[in-house]
């Protein structure tokens, strides 16, 4: 995006570095001053919904199903209560899609909302971690001069106890990561049995918690600038008309020093290069340099920015969200076609998520395959028989008794290996093999198609078709 206040500032030395890096090319420690307005407010309230759902919902579950659970290992996936197992696997990656959508459609119109209100590095940050720091070592001021002074007794007692806070509170949000994972049961085996139990638990616990401990001690906004790629993908996802954090130029330049009683848009714009704006954010940069990849949309300089308007007895929205279009002409927004579309995309993907989660997903799923390597059998009596291994899914939290039929073709027989029906558990997986026996009158040729349904009773559950392999038509011993 172009640089706004070119007009009135040839200085863009800005485009040559970042904020938090210096001219040594070392890192630069954001000391950012501590916000206040009604907009802080109001994203302090989202912060905390966005903190009781993170805690609270491993505690939920949904059909005896927890309310999210992303366990990796055993490829297990449950999104609001909803599991999708190995075989839903293309149900998962429609959802994860539609959610990239929904996430560009968002960012096209509201910009980088997301990552200011409601993404979890941020909240954690500056929600949690940066307000245990006030508290601890004070505003922005008094943080930079405690760092610079001496290990002094002051110094140590106060970083030793932020740093203590900052390994609790990342032990505790570890653990609850934790359960997102492994689920609560397997988590509360660790709790009530102890490490020697569970080593390999306990020592990711101490991983997640180290990870979670460096990044908000020490890392910080480094995550959302250099490591996120959501940053990156905003300069491509952005258009003029996206609604964004943005300071009015028009209005704002050239600044400097006012009187309250100066009238209006007359020489002196309503920007009195208080830099309170630039103190406030969390990842250092000045708005009134345009769109950055830095800017998270916190909304903090504009709160500050509304506060000196109010003194100097200005309008608010200086500093606003907006759209460099609005900025530009004054014109309302407007949808763009970019967005209908994205929209139209989205409702489409939607629409099949829904219909292969309500009609298309099968609450006990069967993979039946030919054994892999054997070829078939002749019997005495003349039939072939093919051997073949199935995995059925029990989707559900309910028992279920199951078992395997052959209906195509007729005439054909079905011989298990073990019991005759396949009992399952909640939630198991069953594992086991039989024969499928055919008359040479019945084959096809070298290849046959079968067809096998697994039945809970009289009722259906699912149906699999196969092939049976037969001798070469023509072949004699």
């Amino acid at each position: 995006m172009s640089t706004p206040t070119s007009e009135f500032y040839d200085d863009e030395s800005f485009r040559d570095h970042i904020g938090t890096v210096n001219a040594d090319g070392k890192r630069n420690w954001i000391y950012a001053k501590k916000p206040t307005g009604k907009l802080y407010q109001a994203r302090t309230w989202v912060s905390w919904f966005f903190l009781f759902l993170f805690v609270s919902a491993p505690f939920i579950h949904i059909g005896g199903h927890p309310l999210f659970l992303f366990n990796i290992i055993e490829r297990r996936f449950v999104v609001f209560g909803v599991p999708f197992w190995t075989q839903d696997f293309h149900l998962f990656v429609l959802a994860f899609l539609t959610f990239v959508v929904f996430i560009i459609l968002f960012t096209v119109v509201f910009g980088r909302v997301w990552c200011g209100w409601a993404c979890p590095q941020t909240i954690f940050m500056e929600m949690v971690f940066r307000k245990i720091e006030y508290w601890i070592e004070g505003d922005a001021n008094r943080q930079r001069k405690l760092s610079a002074q001496a290990w002094d007794s002051e110094k140590i007692r106060k970083k030793g106890l932020k740093w203590t806070v900052f390994a609790v509170i990342s032990y505790l949000i570890g653990n609850l990561s934790l359960t997102y994972i492994v689920g609560m049961d397997e988590w509360l085996s660790l709790v009530q049995n102890g490490p020697a139990a569970r080593p390999g638990l306990f020592v990711t616990t101490l991983a997640f918690s180290a990870v979670f401990f460096l990044v908000f001690s020490w890392f910080r906004e480094q995550a959302c600038i250099v490591v996120c790629p959501y940053g990156r993908l905003q300069s491509v996802l952005l258009t003029r008309e996206s609604m964004v954090v943005a300071y009015d130029y028009l209005r704002g330049e050239p600044r400097g020093k006012i009187n309250k009683k100066e009238e209006v848009g007359k020489s002196q714009g309503d920007c009195i290069d208080c830099r309170l704006c630039v103190q406030v954010c969390p990842t250092g940069i000045d708005i009134r340099n345009g769109t950055q990849l830095e800017c998270v949309n916190c909304t903090a300089c504009i709160d500050a920015c509304n506060e000196v308007m109010d003194k100097v007895e200005r309008p608010q929205g200086l500093i606003r969200v907006t759209s460099e279009q609005q900025l530009a002409s004054g014109k309302s927004f407007k949808l763009s076609a970019r967005v209908y579309a994205y929209s139209a995309v989205l409702l489409l993907l939607v629409a099949i998520l829904f219909f292969g989660m309500t009609r298309g997903r099968s609450p006990v799923e069967a993979t039946i395959l030919r054994q892999p390597g054997m070829l078939f059998r002749e019997l005495e009596d003349g039939r072939i028989n093919n051997l073949y291994n199935y995995q059925i899914v029990n989707k559900t939290m309910q028992p279920v008794t199951l078992q395997i039929r052959l209906v195509q073709p007729n005439g054909g027989a079905l011989e298990m290996i073990g019991q005759p029906t396949i009992p399952l558990d909640g939630q198991e997986i069953a594992k086991g093999s039989f024969f499928v026996v055919l008359s040479k009158d019945q084959l096809e040729g070298r290849m046959t198609k079968i067809r096998l349904e697994v039945l809970r009773g009289d009722t259906l559950v699912d149906q699999v078709k196969t092939n049976f392999l037969g001798p070469i038509p023509g072949f004699n011993k």
